[in-house]
């Protein structure tokens, strides 16, 4: 069986991560690697097309030519479910699907699909997880996130659908887990596992550098304006921390910190950062950037001229205003989702580095069957 589908249990769990790493490693060890994300629903415009946000990250990072017909056959995009309720043959779904495999199996030794949240989504139009992989003859690796019972308990679960379209799950990989707890967890998940025919092919340990925001993110959920230093905004946030509160005592580390002040009290907490670097003994600026913060009660835009602060000017700090107040705007920044994206590289980077660290290949080849025919 050459081809691989990466499903997960569920939305975040770091299907993207395990996904890239795979691709990434296989084609280290000698493999011609094909990608699709065979089934997307959150698409960006390229070149004159639309295609999936992850297959335009995977054509960034691995480096091929995207053709959206190929990498990305099939968007879920809005009003595409209610027209396949209302009409369930206008659409060509399956015929996209299985030209792109062909296309694919045509070119690789091996092609890694990249699965759609959990495993039932896209049954609304008939295509869960497990109908693609049974359409595209692949055989299942199952990301899950890190635990004893609760895992297994979720993989049961997970796995029902797949079992019912009788799918192979040739792997499991355990994400996400303490560094504290990974032996343990692998001697146990190992031992059931085997029980259940799914073997561990690795545990990844908790990396906290792929969960951090960057600031054009944090733009994003306050919905700001950027006020100086765009050029910046591919800066990441470790810390978060409100104008009144600027303290020596309230950091751990002073670095890529998100000052989020209001418009009163900005050049205040500004001179109180310098004055926390200078009795740290830092000689850089430790802002990612920095929010300026409304009343929240109505849209009220800063002026560039209200903003500039010579500190943020000299070292090139982003300046984002919002007309949030900062409760609101430290509560947006709270419930971002944090993705692996073409502005991340370094994300990337780890990402393969955790997988060919922890992934056990040799077992992966192995149950796949992979042969290098090229």
């Amino acid at each position: 069986m050459k081809n691989i589908y990466v499903a997960a249990s569920s939305q975040h769990v770091g299907k993207t991560t395990c996904t890239l790493g795979l691709v990434a490693n296989l084609v280290e060890q000698g493999f011609t690697t094909g990608y699709s994300k065979p089934v997307g629903q959150k698409s960006v415009a390229y070149d004159g097309k639309i295609a999936d946000k992850d297959a335009v990250l995977f054509s960034e990072v691995i480096g091929f030519d995207i053709d959206p017909d190929i990498h990305s056959p099939v968007i879920i995009g809005r009003g595409v479910t209610k027209e396949f309720i209302e009409n369930p043959n206008s659409t060509d779904f399956e015929n996209r699907l299985k030209h792109s495999r062909q296309v694919l199996e045509n070119q690789y030794d091996v092609v890694v699909y990249e699965g759609t949240g959990h495993p039932g989504v896209g049954s609304v139009v008939n295509l869960s997880n497990a109908r693609v992989a049974k359409m595209l003859n692949a055989g299942v690796i199952m990301v899950v996130e890190g635990g004893i019972g609760s895992t297994i308990d979720m993989l049961n679960m997970c796995t029902a659908l797949f079992r019912e379209e009788k799918v192979p799950v040739l792997g499991v990989i355990v994400n996400k887990v303490k560094q504290e707890k990974m032996e343990e967890i692998e001697y146990f998940l190992s031992r059931r596992l085997e029980s259940m025919g799914m073997p561990l092919l690795g545990v990844l340990p908790y990396d906290s550098s792929l969960s951090l925001a960057i600031m054009e993110t944090i733009r994003q959920a306050v919905d700001g304006k950027i006020m100086f230093n765009e050029d910046s905004m591919n800066n990441k946030v470790e810390d978060i921390v409100a104008g009144s509160l600027v303290d020596v005592e309230e950091f751990n580390t002073f670095e890529n910190i998100l000052l989020v002040t209001s418009f009163k009290r900005l050049n205040q907490a500004i001179d109180k950062v310098q004055s926390v670097a200078k009795i740290k003994g830092v000689d850089h600026c430790p802002l990612s950037g920095v929010i300026v913060t409304s009343d929240g009660r109505q849209a009220k835009w800063f002026e560039q001229a209200d903003l500039a602060n010579s500190y943020l000017l000299n070292h090139k700090v982003p300046v984002i205003t919002t007309t949030l107040d900062t409760y609101g705007s430290v509560v947006k920044i709270s419930r971002i989702e944090v993705k692996i994206n073409n502005r991340t590289p370094w994300k990337s980077r780890r990402a393969i580095e955790l997988v060919r660290q922890h992934v056990n290949f040799n077992a992966l080849i192995e149950q796949f069957h992979l042969r290098k025919i090229s």
